[in-house]
């Protein structure tokens, strides 16, 4: 079962490399950014926003 994130913290977020808004991936696993595409994990319903734990999606 997939956790989605609290709308109060999600909409408080934002890519740490550009500050753009992050979305849902398809199978919402991570979020991936808007603008750089960088998609960043999300580990037992909690967002990891560590740029070592990022990858980017073409």
């Amino acid at each position: 079962m997939i956790e989605e994130i609290k709308k109060e913290l999600f909409d408080i977020l934002a890519c740490p490399t550009d500050k753009s808004d992050l979305v849902y991936t398809k199978d919402k696993k991570g979020l991936q950014c808007v603008k750089c595409k960088y998609v960043y994990p999300i580990k037992e319903g909690i967002p990891v926003l560590s740029p070592s734990e990022l990858s980017k999606k073409l």
